[in-house]
């Protein structure tokens, strides 16, 4: 559908009107299919590759905001927390959950090349309140959120979810020190895109405070962790 209309980031139609009647063939023919049989993640996709472009000509082309990234300063915080710990200096995970849901705000950094290694979506928690847009944290046993802090990540196991594989989490503040005993884990599931979605957000229910990716991003976590012998930083803030 969307190689048909020929849509493209940073570009844009000069025909209203064709756009205009692109859009609504697209728009009535869904009418026709039932809206519950689609995959939420299928809904994600067409809607960031028919109407995020749209965005795009409205507003013009913006650069990556330096706020959407880490700061200097966090990578230098978690450079030098690893190096106290005794733990893996060339990489770490950093999760900033003051970036939109929609955006990328899980990163995996490269220690060693002093850049992101990789970026994607990641879920927070869904409990005391929580919205798509605004998490509440929480360390709180049975309070379904999602826990701020440094937690050292362990022991590769089985998961239901996803990639059948999750990373067990051990909290290392006291704002996450329940993590072990709420079985908080690093795990993939199939609904969560693996593009960014902005302006939508993810939809509140994937995690019940595991921080929660893609498949494709927990198949590259798995690669990067399975053969580790020191524990790695993920760091979430």
């Amino acid at each position: 559908m969307h190689n048909e209309i020929q849509l493209r980031h940073g570009s844009c139609l000069h025909e209203p009107y064709y756009f205009k009647k692109k859009l609504s063939c697209i728009f009535f023919t869904s009418l026709h299919y039932d809206v519950k049989k689609v995959p939420m993640k299928a809904i994600m996709y067409i809607l960031s590759v028919v109407f995020l472009p749209l965005s795009s000509c409205v507003k013009g082309a913006t650069s990556v905001d330096e706020t959407d990234v880490p700061s200097v300063q966090k990578i230098q915080e978690a450079k030098r927390f690893v190096r106290e710990q005794s733990m893996d200096t060339s990489l770490f995970i950093l999760i900033d959950m003051r970036i939109h849901s929609g955006k990328n705000r899980f990163f995996i950094w490269d220690a060693k090349g002093d850049s992101i290694l990789y970026s994607g979506l990641v879920c927070h928690g869904s409990g005391k309140g929580s919205t798509a847009a605004i998490p509440v944290f929480s360390n709180e046993k049975g309070s379904y959120c999602s826990s701020l802090g440094r937690y050292a990540i362990g022991a590769r196991s089985y998961s239901q979810w996803g990639i059948h594989i999750h990373y067990k989490l051990h909290g290392l503040d006291t704002s996450n020190s329940n993590a072990m005993e709420r079985i908080v884990v690093l795990h993939s599931y199939d609904e969560v895109p693996d593009i960014e979605i902005y302006p939508y957000y993810l939809p509140l229910g994937y995690s019940l405070g595991c921080p929660v990716v893609s498949n494709s991003m927990m198949t590259r976590i798995d690669a990067l962790l399975k053969n580790r012998k020191q524990r790695v930083l993920l760091w979430m803030y």
